[in-house]
């Protein structure tokens, strides 16, 4: 039961980054550029996540000092260095390749979490791997295209991808010892004003009016602050590798709301790539409830662990 909840919660963050272009094309037409939209989703989130957190339980909000390492690996080198990355290759290389690039990251995660966690890199995991990578690329449309991309361009992309798997190492050290409501906040945090110097503060202000405000609060509450928590409680009860592969349910929620909602072109190509990556998670996804082997059940069995900053 464990295992299947946290399966689920990393499936309901994926699916959350997936809706977001329905608060993002309203805000590009109000003129946000990506990187703006990043640095203001993520302070509005930690303003939210602070807030709460304030209200509801203020000991969440204690963390060791000799820890802020964890966060600024979940919040600067990876939430901040990958969006960076993203954002650069999107408007330098194009969209399609950019999420391509970017999910490359189940890779990095795959080999760093064999190397650092000791997790086997089993035949079904790469299998998995190969069918995610696939997909997203038919998903992307890169198929047939014959844009020709620069060195500095894929190493830029495949950097998102680095930065993105990043989280999933950094949260994996994080949840033996915090809540995921402080891992958030503090990722949030931290991210949110590194964010803030990139995209320009004045910059930033303006752009907060009666018009963005709705959507910004949007942005913040489904496709940030839900997601990451979400993300994190789930990272706390299975491998990192597997989380990062059922997390690319993202881009297919992504592209049956660009099919359905922004009536963009169904092709052959994009529905066998949703029908790969749908195809990984689900094989993933049985595995997990089948065999029970979540490093939070391993937890449990070797007896539990107190923590001062998780009571």
């Amino acid at each position: 039961m464990k295992n299947t909840k946290g399966l689920l919660m990393v499936v309901l963050a994926g699916i959350c980054w997936g809706v977001i272009s329905l608060m993002i094309k309203p805000l590009n037409e109000q003129g946000l550029g990506s990187l703006e939209i990043s640095a203001l989703r993520t302070i509005f989130a930690a303003i939210m996540l602070f807030v709460f957190l304030l209200i509801k339980d203020r000991n969440a909000l204690k963390i060791d000092i000799k820890d802020i390492w964890m966060f600024v690996g979940t919040g600067i080198l990876s939430l901040t260095f990958f969006s960076v990355c993203y954002f650069y290759t999107i408007v330098n290389s194009g969209a399609a390749i950019a999420v391509v690039l970017l999910y490359t990251s189940p890779v990095f995660v795959m080999l760093m979490s064999a190397v650092i966690f000791k997790e086997k890199l089993t035949p079904k995991k790469v299998l998995c791997l190969i069918l995610t990578l696939a997909g997203c690329t038919l998903v992307a449309g890169l198929i047939g295209n014959t844009t020709a991309l620069g060195l500095k361009a894929i190493i830029v992309g495949l950097g998102a991808g680095f930065g993105y798997a990043l989280y999933s190492i950094f949260g994996t050290f994080a949840t033996k010892k915090y809540k995921s409501l402080t891992i958030t906040f503090y990722t949030l945090l931290l991210a949110g004003v590194a964010l803030a110097v990139f995209a320009g503060p004045a910059k930033l202000i303006k752009q907060i009016n009666l018009d963005t405000i709705p959507y910004l609060l949007s942005i913040a509450l489904i496709c940030t602050v839900i997601p990451y928590i979400a993300y994190t409680y789930g990272l706390a009860g299975m491998e990192a590798g597997m989380a990062a592969v059922l997390v690319t349910i993202e881009p297919l929620v992504g592209s049956l709301i660009g099919i359905f909602i922004w009536k963009e072109e169904a092709t052959a190509y994009k529905i066998i790539g949703i029908l790969m990556i749908f195809a990984a998670i689900v094989v993933l996804g049985l595995s997990a409830t089948e065999t029970g082997s979540t490093k939070k059940e391993n937890r449990c069995a070797s007896g539990p662990k107190n923590s001062k900053t998780t009571e």
